[in-house]
């Protein structure tokens, strides 16, 4: 009786709160409601007024439903009941039926937002990853803690303040060594080679991620940046690069914008604002509330406006990676070189919560200057299995870029020089998801104290003859799509009966085993893209990220189609004015940043 008198007293307490705090909620529903601006009198305002408190009386019925299921399970199921659990469960489940970009965000996971948001946190300095069981170093940050501390990729941890790790997953293991800076951490790792388990004790610091993650000098006159990322910083990264290699002769640039997952919309404003005249619109936001709706124009002299630019984009160029390749291709300022981008236009906001909790919600869609919307899936219309729809080809608008191109919305950035990323190889995926090229670079690096300049080493035949001696005990058993379609078609000739006939078995035993046979050479065949990775996995071992980044430039098609295309001026400037024949439909009725100013 004193439990269920503890409960309920508990759940009205809960309810009394919320009810307090949907006064507010209400309230702000009033304001949304726009003054009668007819002119035709008191009627309207009436109207406006009822729908108001319609929805009051629909939010709080619903407040009161939940709340009151809520305490009649925590006091009457017949298990005990998890309460956060099944609190955090209703959250995701309402969440979930809107877009996956709003979530709810406890105190516990603040400190990944402060990474998601800012690029820096707590911690040792490493990425990690869990392979048979335990978390092992993956790669370490050049001069942080686990750097320091003379950890290496490839270093399993076992105890982590004295704590078993086995079993433990990345996320746990990532939390324990996430912490405030300047506090302590005791690791114990086995390495291979090494007999006896080795212990570390590590002092956390601040961990700031770069979002430029490598810029340098190509061919004497193309200047290149890596951009990653979109946190707090990102703006200035890119300018303080930009000037570097301009004093470094550079005359035309790549900016990579590859498998950028975006981030603050303000950084993309600054970035575009470096190549771009002050006081244009980059980007408009429009949303249900009116402070939601905004221009954000280049507020500083460019520092070059004419120096020729081509960004690379991939699928997985996103969100504000989007706002800056849209903008510069809007304003015919860029050349944009890859592959559709993701088509994210929507913005979100993070709005505090009890507890120290926070929203992060969907407040805004986003338009670039010529007036359009990237966004690629409609979330406001799922099936009946919940699905969300891609905006379909029939309902995308064309828009003039600010020369008179074509460009159109509801799909992301379209590249002016489409140019796809080739698929990764059976035998390659196996070689890197089951870490055998990770394990082989770990196993160089033991033998050779040193590589020299990354510019002069390669995967020489020599060496991938020693990396093919080394898999042969190693088991990269993978299966190819033929193989997997094989196992269709026998399992739809059983069904028919088909496998009875002589005839049938013995055809397909014959397919069967010619397509096990093609898989035979396949390290041979795949040599180029093996080593490939062979020489990106090796350069890290040696020089830390910068050597990967490196590593892989040296072999980027993408890039070098690049460089080729700025070096070829008339093709260059060809591709910026070219007007596209296809006429735009009516857009009068679309939102239009030239519109706002």
């Amino acid at each position: 009786m004193g439990k269920n008198r503890f409960l309920s007293v508990t759940v009205r307490g809960g309810l009394l709160l919320g009810c307090l705090a949907w006064g507010c909620l209400t309230a702000g529903l009033r304001a949304q409601v726009p003054p009668d601006a007819t002119g035709v009198g008191a009627g309207n305002g009436a109207v406006a007024s009822g729908m108001a408190e319609s929805k009051e009386f629909d939010l709080l019925k619903h407040l009161e439903i939940f709340g009151s299921i809520y305490k009649e399970l925590v006091i009457n199921y017949v298990d005990e009941v998890q309460t956060g659990d099944l609190i955090q469960n209703a959250l995701d489940a309402m969440l979930s039926t809107l877009d996956p970009y709003t979530v709810y965000i406890p105190e516990a996971d603040m400190e990944d937002y402060k990474i998601l948001t800012m690029g820096q946190y707590g911690g040792i300095g490493s990425l990690i990853h869990r392979r048979d069981g335990y978390v092992y170093i993956a790669e370490p940050y050049e001069g942080f803690p686990a750097d320091r501390a003379g950890l290496k990729p490839g270093d399993k941890i076992v105890r982590l303040n004295g704590e078993d790790t086995k079993g433990r997953s990345v996320d746990e293991v990532s939390a324990l060594l996430k912490g405030q800076a300047g506090t302590a951490l005791d690791l114990v790792v086995e390495r291979e080679g090494v007999r006896d388990p080795i212990s570390v004790r590590l002092i956390r610091q601040e961990i700031k991620i770069d979002n430029v993650t490598y810029s340098g000098m190509l061919r004497d006159r193309t200047g290149y940046i890596r951009l990653d990322g979109f946190t707090q910083g990102a703006g200035d990264e890119v300018k303080e690069a930009l000037l570097a290699l301009k004093k470094q002769g550079a005359v035309q640039l790549i900016l990579d914008l590859r498998y950028n997952g975006g981030g603050l919309l303000g950084e993309a404003v600054k970035i575009v604002n470096l190549f771009c005249d002050k006081g244009l619109p980059v980007v408009s936001t429009r949303g249900k509330q009116r402070d939601k709706n905004n221009t954000f124009y280049t507020t500083e002299n460019p520092v070059d406006k004419e120096l020729p630019l081509a960004i690379l984009t991939s699928r997985g160029t996103a969100s504000a990676s989007e706002i800056v390749s849209g903008a510069l291709q809007d304003y015919d300022r860029a050349v944009i070189i890859g592959e559709r981008t993701f088509g994210k236009g929507l913005v979100q906001n993070i709005l505090p919560l009890p507890y120290n909790a926070q929203l992060k919600v969907t407040v805004s869609k986003y338009y670039i200057p010529s007036g359009r919307c990237v966004q690629a899936i409609d979330y406001s219309h799922k099936d009946e299995d919940g699905r969300a729809p891609k905006i379909p080809d029939s309902l995308r608008t064309a828009f003039k870029t600010k020369g008179g191109r074509t460009v159109y919305d509801g799909d992301g950035i379209e590249p002016d020089i489409e140019k796809a990323f080739p698929t990764m190889g059976y035998a390659l995926a196996a070689l890197v998801t089951r870490y055998h090229i990770f394990d082989f670079a770990n196993a160089y690096k033991r033998k050779h104290a040193a590589i020299g300049p990354i510019d002069s080493f390669a995967v020489t035949d020599e060496l991938y003859g020693e990396f093919l001696r080394f898999m042969r005990d190693r088991d990269y058993t993978y299966r190819t799509g033929s193989e997997m379609l094989l196992d269709e078609m026998e399992n739809r000739l059983t069904t028919d009966s088909c496998m009875g006939s002589e005839a049938v078995r013995t055809a397909y035993e014959a397919l069967k085993r010619a397509v096990a046979a093609t898989k035979e050479g396949d390290l041979l065949r795949e040599k180029e893209a093996v080593s490939e990775a062979l020489l990106e996995e090796i350069a890290a071992r040696y020089y830390y990220q910068k050597g990967r980044a490196q590593a892989e430039l040296r072999q980027d098609e993408w890039v070098e189609a690049a460089i080729d295309l700025l070096n070829d001026k008339a093709e260059y400037h060809r591709i910026l004015s070219s007007v596209s024949p296809v006429e735009p439909k009516d857009t009068s009725a679309e939102p239009s940043v030239e519109s706002e100013k």
